[in-house]
């Protein structure tokens, strides 16, 4: 993939899910079992367990695969295929009319980076009619550094994008759901944009989860509930 120097053009990197469309409704539920299923066939370990190392490895690591890379020896490649297949994917995906209007309208570069696999993140932006939105898709397959994989929040990789751009990091901006990716992203000098549309609205302000929503961390730089905000 060539990219080209951007000059003085803000550099958007948005998010996939949950950020462009509603994948804890669509997407998320099946996902999660498809990756127990796996650990449970290719590990040999009870259900209960594998969706433990499931979860425990995504805390640890920020990605279940590279828990399994590294402890378990699964190949990339086959988990990611093995856990993206959703036959009815196309018929599931939800996005939002006025983020999208407002995504078409965005000055500046625009890549789609995303720790899904590209044949996964490419059927959600042709399902979405947003295909032509982006610059570049960057899945998790290209996160790549010296052979190893790199996926966000590692701060390698928000460090190294700049560079191969050719631009600050002060003009990258990094729009999404997940904190964690968010913190590395300010760490290493980007702007953060923490998307909360698809998130869970309507709680009680007094209730542990609605307080998260409605407070911004020092490592978030704006809080939007819509894109067209921006």
């Amino acid at each position: 993939m060539v990219w080209h120097s951007t000059g003085a053009r803000t550099v958007w990197f948005f998010d996939l899910d949950n950020t462009l469309h509603d994948a804890g409704t669509a997407v998320f539920p099946g996902m999660n079992a498809a990756m127990t299923d796996y650990i449970r066939e290719h590990l040999g370990v009870p259900r209960e367990q594998a969706d433990a190392m499931r979860v425990h490895y995504w805390h640890r690591y920020g990605s279940t695969l590279l828990g399994l890379m590294r402890h378990h020896r699964v190949k990339a490649a086959h988990f990611l295929h093995e856990t993206h297949r959703f036959p009815d994917l196309e018929q599931r995906v939800r996005g939002h009319a006025h983020d999208i209007h407002r995504l078409r309208r965005l000055p500046g570069l625009r890549l789609l980076l995303t720790n899904a696999p590209g044949h996964y993140a490419r059927r959600v932006l042709r399902a979405l009619r947003i295909e032509d939105c982006f610059d570049a898709v960057i899945p998790i397959e290209d996160m790549t550094m010296f052979g190893h994989l790199r996926p966000k929040p590692d701060g390698r990789l928000f460090r190294h994008l700049p560079v191969r751009l050719g631009v600050s990091p002060r003009r990258c901006v990094l729009v999404e759901d997940t904190l964690e990716h968010q913190k590395a992203a300010h760490a290493a000098g980007w702007r953060t944009v923490w998307m909360q549309r698809w998130m869970k609205v309507g709680l009680p302000r007094g209730k542990p989860a609605a307080r998260h929503l409605h407070r911004r961390p020092p490592y978030v730089d704006r809080r939007l509930r819509s894109l067209g905000a921006l």
